[in-house]
């Protein structure tokens, strides 16, 4: 069974472009919408602050397509030793090859709650990122 928020089973770009319209007054986007496939994967792009006082992401809400850059981001943004909870409907299981690709033994990924509705998984960066590396490209939904 899809996840609710997969977009592909959708028309390309419908959620991506609703969330990016519902949000725009919280993503700076340089005056202009990216696609979500540039918002994606440019982690030059300010991300909104989507960590809760109890350092959970909830990314629910957020469209597969764009919610791969909006997580990693997120991660690039901590200070050494800090984390968050990442709370999503299904194991981002693509997201842990991504982050052990593009930057291994840098983080811990520690599955907290693991059901077949909820997901919530602690991300901890180690050490502070040596040299930037290209993207890996994300197998979430494109």
């Amino acid at each position: 069974m899809a996840s609710l928020d997969d977009d592909r089973i959708r028309a390309r770009g419908h959620r991506c472009a609703n969330f990016l319209i519902l949000n725009k007054h919280k993503i700076k986007l340089a005056g202009s919408l990216k696609t979500a496939w540039q918002l994606n994967m440019n982690t030059s792009i300010p991300s909104p602050n989507l960590i809760g006082p109890d350092r959970v992401m909830d990314v629910r809400p957020i469209p597969c397509s764009i919610k791969h850059g909006l997580i990693i981001q997120t991660w690039l943004d901590l200070q050494v030793g800090q984390h968050f909870i990442l709370l999503n409907d299904h194991d981002p299981v693509p997201l842990f090859y991504q982050f052990s690709a593009q930057w291994p033994d840098t983080f811990t990924w520690q599955h907290l709650v693991k059901t077949p509705d909820e997901v919530r998984v602690k991300i901890t960066k180690l050490r502070p990122l040596t040299a930037a590396t290209a993207p890996v490209p994300h197998c979430c939904g494109s």
